[in-house]
């Protein structure tokens, strides 16, 4: 990004927090926003910065598909005429590869928000994370699809 739009995009931001657009305050914006890019310009040109933000994208457009997708399949659920029938509850024991605290509460928040599944607990030794499914009709389905799903972005965005 060039530096001076991105110092321009900073002013506009500052005035805009601070309801205030006159030349003044939109030239102390862009001396605080200069600052801060001469600060932090190391940082900002990082490759490895650039990556890690790609893969957070990457895991919230893959936890937005998800909420859409399931949201839809727990309606089905529920507009079916006979529920009763089609139900078919379970609780899994999801093998954790994950092994920070922060990944383990990252993938079970993602877990419980997505419709239809749910959190329940963590084994002591934080090897298996126990996963309440509204609709379970495979096991090990559901295993893989969060495996290959949220716990490999999670481990891809925050190696």
């Amino acid at each position: 990004m060039n530096l001076a739009l991105m110092i321009v995009g900073l002013a506009l931001v500052w005035a805009a927090i601070t309801g205030n657009f006159t030349a003044l305050n939109l030239l102390l914006g862009a001396g605080i926003g200069a600052l801060t890019a001469l600060l932090l310009r190391n940082w900002f040109a990082s490759p490895q910065l650039l990556r890690r933000v790609r893969r957070i994208n990457s895991l919230f457009l893959l936890f937005m598909w998800e909420l859409m997708v399931s949201a839809v399949r727990v309606a089905i659920i529920v507009i079916t005429p006979n529920i009763r029938a089609t139900l078919r509850p379970g609780i899994i024991a999801f093998p954790l590869t994950v092994k920070s605290d922060f990944e383990i509460t990252l993938l079970a928040n993602m877990i419980t928000l997505t419709p239809g599944t749910l959190s329940v607990d963590v084994a002591e030794d934080r090897s298996v994370l126990y996963v309440h499914a509204l609709q379970l009709d495979d096991r090990e389905v559901l295993i893989a699809e969060i495996a290959g799903g949220f716990e490999r972005k999670i481990q891809e965005a925050f190696i």
